[in-house]
């Protein structure tokens, strides 16, 4: 019996090779609608390589590893569940992948992993090698200099000087060291069999090797872990432009079309950025979930001195300024419990307190904290007298207004003001979260509904075939019909609450100095008597 497909024309799929999870999603250009959706989570549907959250168990404090291999397989379901829906797979296009930043990923001169795990982003086994490498070029103000950004676990760097110091038989071995989108570009085109080793802009500016400003490796930094280092990374190609075509393999085996481009892909971040319309100057991406991230479309880069905020390049040829916190949704969603809380009762709780907690703070570093720099970081209540810590609804709202003021403490320091933030992730559904980010960042504020880093994916594949192909269209253009906000979660904010949080965001900025040891004029103490009045 023959399979019944739908002639959908022209498709583009976007893959989303996340850290726990591979997504496909494919979307017709011409209705403008997705046609297929589908994902893999790896703990459950691939329990063979016995991951929690994506990550192999065992291997020791700080580490987190994975098997590339688990990718692999995870797209290959994908491709098999694809060929026997109704969507027929040879209209594809174009593809594009977004991949889990930072990850390493090492091949030998035929193809073969030289090391059989990957690092992921969330390894916090290489802090020696950030201080080391970060010493060996004259200290972190350098380090910017040379690679926009300061050394830290999650960056690419470190992970390759940490196999040079440890694994050097591995690390000898490897010919070409790819970041995780890179390696699955690679399969895609062939592989062993004459895949494509090449890097692009966005991805790689997340390396710590790359120098955003300038376009270029930092051959000091380079030089730093080893001269011969710069032999085995693959060339950065523009982001803008398709790599090659999907492999005679790949054709055969899933019925693709073979004139499918294999577009240059990206971090998740950037394709994070297109799936939800940043892609022009004011809008701003905030990211809720267990950690968060904030982060905003530029013309021109932006470095920052304290490599706290993350110099990136985007997936346009233009820029990507990123603010990560450690501690976000998980103080709210431990509230939750300890208190036996749904969303809707913390959200009547925090009605019963007013906006400013009187000046009340949690300073929410319950897991240490990556912005600021603080990774052994514990949480401090300022302000709290003992009957108000049995007081459930001004917990709750310490917790909320701590975690978003030390998200805006980073953001402070990004050169936008926004025009609208658009939310993403669980939390973004509630109201009082909605609600005090607005005010906080004093932006109108609503949710975006969509698959985000793989819709980005897909689109930003159509947006360079269409380029490819003659029609010159901007990326905005793309975009705009499959971006879906949800206006029934649009909030504007209200002036009096606006400048409540301007006092509380200073005595939370002050209050955060002194914790870290450093120099502030503002007085939290003053600071919070004012807000009481």
């Amino acid at each position: 019996m023959s399979r019944i497909t739908h002639n959908m024309g022209k498709l583009f799929a976007g893959w989303d090779v996340s850290t726990q999870s591979t997504k496909l999603l494919v979307i017709d250009a011409e209705s403008r609608q997705i046609v297929f959706n589908q994902a893999i989570n790896y703990d459950q549907d691939l329990p063979q390589y016995q991951t929690k959250e994506g990550a192999i168990q065992g291997l020791g404090e700080g580490a987190s590893e994975s098997d590339p291999n688990m990718w692999i397989e995870a797209m290959e379901i994908l491709l098999q569940r694809l060929a026997k829906s109704n969507v027929n797979q040879r209209d594809i296009l174009s593809m594009s992948v977004s991949g889990q930043q930072h990850g390493l990923v090492s091949l030998d001169k035929e193809g073969n992993l030289s090391r059989s795990r990957s690092k992921l982003w969330n390894d916090f086994s290489t802090q020696e090698e950030c201080d080391i490498l970060t010493q060996k070029v004259g200290g972190l103000d350098n380090m910017v200099k040379e690679v926009s950004n300061s050394q830290r676990t999650g960056y690419t760097a470190a992970k390759i000087f940490h196999m040079y110091r440890h694994e050097r038989e591995n690390y000898d071995k490897t010919a070409t060291f790819f970041l995780v989108h890179n390696y699955i570009n690679y399969y895609l085109t062939g592989g062993k069999n004459g895949g494509v080793r090449v890097m692009e802009p966005g991805d790689t500016s997340g390396s710590a090797l790359y120098n955003i400003a300038t376009g270029e490796w930092s051959d000091t930094v380079i030089n730093a872990i080893d001269p011969g280092l710069k032999a085995k990374l693959a060339p950065v190609k523009p982001s803008t432009k398709s790599i090659g075509k999907i492999s005679k393999a790949l054709v055969e085996r899933f019925g693709l079309n073979p004139d499918c481009d294999v577009d240059a892909g990206t971090g998740d971040n950037m394709y994070g950025a297109v799936g939800t319309g940043n892609v022009k100057e004011g809008i701003v991406t905030i990211s809720l979930g267990t950690s968060g991230t904030a982060y905003t479309y530029l013309n021109k880069p932006f470095i920052d001195p304290t490599g706290e905020i993350a110099g990136f390049c985007d997936s346009t040829g233009h820029y990507l300024p990123l603010l990560c916190v450690s501690n976000l949704a998980n103080g709210y969603n431990d509230i939750l419990k300890i208190y036996g809380l749904s969303h809707q009762d913390f959200t009547a709780l925090i009605r019963q307190s007013p906006v400013g907690n009187q000046g009340r703070l949690i300073v929410a570093w319950y897991q240490g904290e990556r912005t600021p720099d603080v990774p052994f970081g514990v949480p401090a209540y300022f302000g709290f007298s003992l009957s108000d810590l049995t007081q459930k609804e001004v917990v709750c709202r310490g917790v909320l207004e701590g975690h978003l003021l030390n998200l805006y403490d980073g953001f402070k320091r990004m050169p936008v003001k926004p025009s609208e933030i658009r939310l993403t992730g669980g939390i973004s559904r509630s109201v009082a979260w909605r609600e005090a980010i607005a005010n906080i960042f004093n932006a109108e504020t609503v949710a975006v509904e969509g698959e985000g880093a793989a819709m980005g994916a897909a689109l930003h594949a159509l947006w360079v075939y269409e380029m490819e192909h003659g029609r010159q269209v901007s990326l905005e253009e793309i975009v705009a019909p499959y971006i879906k906000l949800d206006e029934t979660t649009r909030v504007k904010p209200n002036a009096k609450d606006v400048a409540t949080y301007q006092v509380l965001s200073r005595e939370f900025s002050a209050l955060s100095a002194r914790l870290r040891n450093h120099t502030t004029t503002d007085d939290p103490f003053r600071l919070r008597k004012e807000l009481i009045g």
